[in-house]
């Protein structure tokens, strides 16, 4: 298990858990970052990533992205 800012891009994921606190982890999966979907990593800059998910692009922040778990 690793967070998603060490994913590649490109390449997609299984989302194995959400971390931190109870009102970031419904953020998160409010977003679609629930466990057992897919994530993928489209591009990152300094840390900060745009991912796939559900058909969405979203762009998280690298705090954000140390939460979800790969």
């Amino acid at each position: 298990m690793m967070p998603l800012t060490m994913a590649k891009t490109g390449e997609a994921n299984l989302i194995k858990k959400v971390g931190g606190k109870e009102e970031t982890r419904r953020f998160l999966e409010n977003l679609g970052f629930v466990t057992g979907g897919l994530v993928t990593v489209i591009s990152e800059i300094r840390g900060n990533m745009i991912v796939n998910v559900k058909d969405s692009r979203i762009a998280i922040g690298k705090d954000m992205a140390i939460k979800i778990m790969i």
